[in-house]
């Protein structure tokens, strides 16, 4: 483990986020990975959220575990992603991780981007 790694962000996963990252997870057949969520300049908001497995651990990330699910954050996305909630939707019209951000002043109508 990284010497410089912080133990602590605010981004919280709900129980359904937790539930499919871990089927997810054991689809996959690995314990060694982690959800990582970050921000990326780009989309047609400006910022994108990007969330994807990583079994790094870089300088400056911050871990928080949910259940057995670990969720990092690296430290230029900390900042954007304070108080996020990610979840889970499954229904008839949508599919997929959700991001609720207090920090997002806007979005564009894919939900993908925000500023």
């Amino acid at each position: 483990m990284s010497e410089t790694l912080d133990v602590a962000h605010n981004v919280v996963l709900s129980d359904d986020a937790v539930a499919k990252v871990k089927a997810l997870l054991e689809q996959e057949g690995r314990d060694d990975l982690r959800l990582r969520v970050a921000v990326q300049p780009g989309g047609c908001s400006g910022l994108m959220y990007q969330l994807y497995f990583d079994e790094r651990e870089l300088e400056g990330d911050a871990i928080r575990d949910f259940g057995g699910v670990e969720v990092i954050v690296d430290k230029m996305s900390k900042p954007y992603l304070d108080g996020a909630t990610i979840g889970f939707a499954d229904s008839i019209d949508r599919q997929g991780f959700t991001i609720d951000n207090p920090n997002a002043a806007g979005s564009c109508a894919c939900g993908d981007s925000f500023h």
